[in-house]
């Protein structure tokens, strides 16, 4: 349901039109009207769609009608034969329209006609001079050239990416150099450029790069989750350039040609060893950059930004946004979730359910159908558990269906030392809980060798003390379980009779 918020606060919140949204969420422009006209029959503000959580949303959105269905029903012109008509001396759609109206009474008025021309000439591949608005496009992209970047100690040599951002209505510039052009990468430069600018863009226009507007993640085909994520906090709307359509972002490919022209090239012969010297360079030309004067327009790209650009931009947060990445989780029977290699709790009640989690650097979230259900304090220690004493159950028997008790008795099934390795891993643990995922690792091994190798082995792993996963998985790997166990007598070692050794009376 999230590319269906997104759709709703680009259409509500910031009046887009249904074709950008579509580009922005890659939907059709049909779903998009919609899913925008069930929203507007229903009557309700953005802030109380907001509040719902996914389930009441689909509910709405099922539940009521489009406003579409009466114009599917009316005769279609001939949007073809319209358009080559129309270059015609003298023909215009007023014309066209009452010619219509004389073959199809109950077609469309004036206003329909114009605005369905409008809409089928818009798929056509005619390339048009755009008017940007004040503050309302920011178009971004890298460079196709690189800076090389020497190391100081050894001859290796480093290229660095040049990202670029430009502002539609006063091509105000932003340049700067970042080691690759990776999501971390792609996101700090997006925020660097708002507080560059001072402000937020309406709308921001990036290329099909990977890190913003691809398929890299696995679980959202369309515009990556921290992507969107970033664009939410700050306000602002992210709609791709359509794939191999360079007009639609014109703008920032004119930036790129005079950033290359003009810093790149004037840095060609100097050497850099490292990325903040090489910012520090492209900085001092940016500046004269955006203050050379246009050729053909009066002022410059910093006196355009400041009068026109800049008033209308919207305002930057109280804080900056902090880099957060998004996953997709699966409840195990431990009612935790697993998050590289580390398990986080979430209410028990949700056991089995697939969740989504949000982590920075500092914090993990877990989110179900919209609504955030756990917060936690990152933790990267591997196999180890965050639990919250409020995500358990008070009475595992009463509410669960897995308790230590039905965990040992199925070891028990296998034999006695599973049943004992099972029940001294639970036992190590603060909460039995964090010890099921072991202890059904191992049952599970009896599937891959058999309950005979699998209870020698449980016997080896008692004998040295060895109550983990790991251990018993390797004694059944190495084939240990069939070599006999050591005797401890058999192993005493004798005592050795000799006249440097003083032995125990000597301390007497």
């Amino acid at each position: 349901m999230r590319k269906v918020r997104e759709i709703i606060r680009l259409a509500i919140s910031h009046q887009r039109g249904h074709r950008e949204i579509a580009r922005s969420c890659s939907i059709s422009p049909t779903t998009v009207g919609n899913y925008v006209n069930r929203i507007k029959d229903a009557g309700l503000t953005y802030a109380q769609i907001e509040e719902m959580d996914d389930e009441q949303l689909k509910e709405l959105l099922a539940g009521t009608s489009t406003t579409k269905a009466k114009d599917r029903s009316r005769p279609q012109p001939d949007w073809e034969q319209i358009h080559k008509e129309l270059r015609k001396k003298g023909v215009t759609l007023q014309l066209l329209w009452e010619e219509y109206k004389q073959v199809h009474p109950d077609g469309y008025q004036s206003t329909q006609f114009c605005e369905h021309y409008r809409d089928w000439r818009g798929l056509l591949d005619v390339s048009l001079r755009q008017t940007y608005k004040a503050g309302e496009k920011m178009f971004v992209d890298y460079a196709g050239q690189t800076m090389p970047i020497r190391d100081r100690h050894s001859v290796q040599i480093r290229e660095a990416e040049i990202f670029v951002a430009a502002l539609g209505a006063s091509n105000f510039t932003y340049v700067e150099a970042t080691w690759d052009q990776g999501l971390p990468n792609w996101i700090a430069s997006h925020i660097r450029t708002f507080e560059f600018y001072e402000g937020v863009p309406y709308i921001t226009i990036p290329d099909n790069l990977k890190s913003g507007v691809s398929k890299a993640c696995r679980y959202e085909p369309d515009l990556n989750p921290t992507y969107h994520d970033m664009a939410v906090f700050y306000g602002t709307a992210i709609i791709p350039a359509r794939v191999r359509k360079p007009q639609d972002k014109a703008k920032v490919e004119n930036a790129v040609l005079v950033v290359e022209r003009w810093i790149l090239a004037a840095l060609r012969n100097r050497t850099f060893f490292s990325l903040q010297e090489l910012n520090q360079a492209i900085a001092e030309l940016l500046e004269q950059l955006n203050n050379r004067p246009f050729q053909k327009l009066p002022g410059s790209r910093q006196s355009w930004f400041e009068e026109i650009d800049q008033p209308a931009l919207l305002p930057l947060p109280a804080s900056r946004y902090v880099f957060a990445q998004w996953k997709k989780a699966r409840v195990n029977i431990d009612y935790h979730v697993e998050l590289l290699r580390h398990y986080y709790s979430v209410p028990y009640k949700l056991l089995h359910k697939e969740l989504e989690i949000r982590y920075t650097v500092t914090t993990v979230e877990v989110f179900h159908k919209g609504n955030r259900v756990a917060s936690h304090k990152r933790d990267d220690s591997p196999g180890r558990h965050t639990t919250v004493k409020e995500h358990m159950p008070q009475s595992h028997q009463k509410y669960l269906e897995w308790t230590p008790s039905r965990i040992i008795n199925w070891a028990g099934t296998i034999g006695c030392a599973t049943a004992e390795v099972v029940k001294t891993i639970m036992n190590m643990r603060e909460h039995p809980e964090q010890g099921y995922r072991s202890c059904m690792g191992i049952i599970r091994l009896e599937k891959r060798y058999s309950k005979e190798r699998l209870e020698a082995a449980c016997r080896r792993a008692i004998a040295f003390g060895a109550y983990s996963y790991k251990s018993v998985n390797s004694i059944l790997e190495k084939k240990l379980d069939q070599l006999p166990l050591p005797d401890c007598k058999s192993e005493e070692t004798a005592v050795i009779e000799h006249h440097n050794i003083r032995g125990g009376k000597y301390y007497h």
